[in-house]
């Protein structure tokens, strides 16, 4: 791979990789796997619909952590029944936790430019069920 920001996409994409403590049911593991299904339909429209997607339902207090995509798609495979929740968790470089439940799940991310797999990473993922939505994060490039 010629372009080490795919790489550092997929790095940043998977916020945190700790499995520890014990599993927890999410109170709509419905939404958990809307938020993914919703995520790689709109990878497969294409860069912008999945960049509108991530905008749309980025953790409200993290509004200003999208970035852009560089011109891959991402595709999120969850692993549900690892999916718990985190109630101490606050993204990295912040002291602030989202408001409403935050879960954990183990996934496989692929990042695609193209038609092409440009990388495959197994990590894991933060979800935030809040007022009845799914939100998470959006995956930023390292600088």
């Amino acid at each position: 791979m010629a372009d080490g920001r795919l790489i550092a996409l997929a790095a940043l994409a998977l916020t945190g990789c700790s499995m520890a403590g014990t599993a927890q049911p999410s109170p709509d593991p419905g939404l958990v796997t809307a938020y993914f299904n919703d995520l790689d339909t709109a990878a497969a429209q294409g860069v912008q619909q999945e960049q509108k997607f991530l905008a749309a339902t980025q953790v409200p207090a993290f509004a200003d952590r999208v970035c852009d995509l560089s011109g891959v798609t991402i595709t999120i495979a969850p692993a549900l029944s690892t999916l718990r929740a985190e109630s101490d968790w606050s993204p990295p470089g912040s002291d602030k936790r989202p408001s409403g439940q935050v879960y954990v799940v183990a996934v496989t991310l692929t990042i695609r430019q193209g038609n092409s797999v440009v990388g495959t990473q197994i990590g894991s993922q933060r979800v935030v069920v809040d007022g009845g939505r799914a939100y998470s994060f959006a995956p930023c490039p390292a600088q």
